[in-house]
């Protein structure tokens, strides 16, 4: 089992950054891939960025693409996600999860997910 706590959300202007850390603890991190999801008020969960077990293979959304960058230090049990050039629509709650399966941009092929951290970004 993994137990995962994001952190590093907050409020910034347009424009600016942000990066969230997710630390996983448990047996196995390096065993899953990790993704970040976010959540905007009456909005379904739409997945962000995905990252494989080896931080080789990596995924974004089209949203997000040139702006956002996912990493991760599998000697720390953390994964990252750089956020630039934010805007207003980027605003949500930000979620990790990880997951032994394919389908890395379906919320449903995560097994664990964090508490979530809110990020909100204004104009």
């Amino acid at each position: 089992q993994v137990q995962l706590v994001e952190s590093g959300g907050g409020l910034v202007q347009a424009g600016g950054s942000l990066r969230l850390s997710c630390a996983a603890s448990g047996r196995g991190f390096s065993s899953y891939a990790m993704g970040w999801f976010r959540q905007a008020p009456g909005k379904e969960r739409e997945s962000v960025a995905a990252i494989s077990m080896s931080g080789g293979s990596t995924y974004y959304a089209d949203s997000v693409k040139g702006r956002f960058t996912i990493s991760r230090d599998n000697a720390r049990n953390t994964v990252y996600l750089q956020m630039n050039s934010l805007k207003p629509e980027d605003t949500a709650v930000y979620f990790c999860a990880a997951t032994r399966s394919t389908g890395w941009d379906q919320p449903t092929r995560y097994a664990y997910w964090g508490q979530g951290t809110q990020v909100t970004v204004s104009s």
